[in-house]
């Protein structure tokens, strides 16, 4: 795969077109790491880990399928967008039947995968700029709403580390980690109810 490894994504989505199959694994193998941030961040609002990864997984497949050079995003932006609304999307159908409210700054109104694919290019990169400013007032708001304590083990934890590595990185008990990450579950949660977000920044506005 190495021989891979010097050239741009779109090329290589450009080849894999053209019948070299194997980029389609070498792909899949790059942005994995992605996938499992992304599901590590996903587990905060709701589900299991292993199981969203297997969903990121699946978004980015669709990603390296459905890409269109034509359009304005790079690969990389387009992969990240269909791994993250891949796992909202399982996410938003979990919550629902717990009857939990689910954050709105990512639309997901159960259209059929090709008429989002088709609805998202034709919005690209408008539609990506405004999911990443959505997606900034969010962290924003989490941010400000933990403590110090709990800002570092959410960085540490983001950056793929188990609550038993944090214990000992931060010299506290695991159950003092893992009570954090509890509680971190619980404000991003409060953080992600529907209005949550809009109502901040309106509130800046004024």
């Amino acid at each position: 795969m190495e021989k891979y490894q010097n050239s741009s994504d779109e090329e290589l989505i450009r080849r894999l077109r053209q019948g070299e199959s194997e980029i389609e694994d070498f792909l899949m193998d790059k942005y994995k790491n992605l996938v499992k941030i992304r599901a590590r961040a996903m587990y905060l609002i709701g589900g299991e880990t292993d199981d969203l990864i297997q969903e990121g997984m699946i978004g980015l497949f669709k990603a390296i399928r459905d890409y269109r050079e034509d359009r304005d995003a790079a690969f990389a932006t387009f992969a990240k967008l269909c791994v993250e609304r891949q796992l909202y999307r399982t996410i938003e159908s979990s919550n629902r039947q717990k009857n939990q409210p689910l954050n709105t700054y990512i639309s997901l109104d159960g259209e059929s995968q090709e008429e989002e694919l088709q609805r998202l290019w034709e919005e690209s990169p408008e539609a990506i700029v405004v999911d990443r400013e959505h997606t900034d007032a969010m962290i924003e708001r989490i941010h400000k709403a933990l403590s110090p304590f709990e800002n570092h083990v959410l960085n540490l934890y983001m950056n793929g580390y188990t609550y038993i590595q944090i214990a000992e990185m931060m010299d506290k008990s695991p159950k003092s980690i893992d009570n954090a990450l509890q509680r971190i579950r619980s404000k991003v949660r409060d953080i992600l109810e529907p209005g949550a977000i809009q109502k901040d920044n309106e509130d800046k506005k004024h």
